[in-house]
């Protein structure tokens, strides 16, 4: 039993170790793309072929992840999001890579960056190319993200502002309701559903997860732009709060019929 829990151990950080590196070798093959790409290309173009390359990137990257079992993915639902117009797409954030998750089905979505990420060699080029948008004052990222909503486009926007730093989901921030508000475009929730955080707020490195990773994707309401932003603001936490609460119960039944199979299995090649 001992030698099996190690070679499970050993298996989990290959993975891990596999997956984070391929991440940062396709962003960086990516980068050198986009630099030329950027040099080159008008920005209408550019920004059309930044966010299509980055879809079929990342969406790559699931598929090589889902053959090696590390990922099981179902995010078919966003597919429906692809014609809708401009929209606040806002999920809630429980882990490394839901911006990936959600960037890998819509071929015109732009996130919101923090400023120091902008500055990363392995993000920034591509980053700018498809036209993200930085994190700076709450006032100039409504600014920045009605111009690129005004083209049309699918803005990626975390209501918590960072990764969940508690179960369910972390505290909601203002952001999406003053976007919304300031730009007149809805807001989309999303609820990406995960059996198990996958490298969430706070988790080291060190703390190598248990593959694989289960991850669906649901549409909750679409919201209309709100003329009371702190009301707006309460109102989707209610929502998330109701949705995800009703999920995590089935997920957390599943998670552990899963390890109790995991454990059984385990228990049964000890002997041999």
């Amino acid at each position: 039993m001992p030698i099996a829990r190690f070679a499970k151990s050993l298996r989990n950080y290959g993975i891990m170790v596999f997956g984070l590196g391929l991440l940062a070798f396709m962003c960086f093959v990516w980068g050198v793309v986009a630099t030329v790409l950027g040099l080159v290309l008008p920005a209408s173009v550019g920004r059309r072929v930044g966010r299509r390359g980055a879809m079929r990137g990342f969406r790559a990257y699931l598929a090589i992840m889902e053959a090696v079992g590390a990922l099981r993915l179902d995010l078919s639902a966003l597919d429906r999001l692809r014609d809708a117009g401009p929209l606040i797409v806002a999920p809630n954030h429980p882990s490394l890579i839901d911006a990936v998750l959600v960037a890998s089905r819509l071929p015109d979505a732009f996130c919101v960056m923090k400023a120091s990420l902008l500055g990363n060699f392995l993000l920034a080029p591509a980053a700018r190319l498809a036209r993200y948008v930085r994190n700076d004052s709450l006032l100039a990222l409504a600014a920045k993200a009605g111009a690129e909503l005004d083209l049309g486009g699918h803005l990626v926007l975390f209501p918590e502002g960072t990764r969940s730093t508690r179960e369910p989901f972390g505290p909601f921030t203002a952001a999406v309701a003053v976007v919304s508000r300031r730009t007149g475009v809805p807001v989309q929730a999303v609820f990406i559903h995960a059996d198990k955080s996958f490298l969430g707020k706070g988790v080291s490195l060190r703390e190598c997860p248990a593959f694989p990773f289960h991850f669906r994707i649901e549409l909750g309401r679409r919201f209309e732009p709100p003329k009371d932003v702190r009301a707006f603001t309460l109102e989707l936490e209610r929502h998330f709060a109701a949705e995800l609460a009703a999920r995590q119960a089935p997920a957390a039944a599943a998670a552990s019929r899963e390890a109790t199979g995991d454990r059984l299995a385990s228990g049964r090649a000890a002997p041999e």
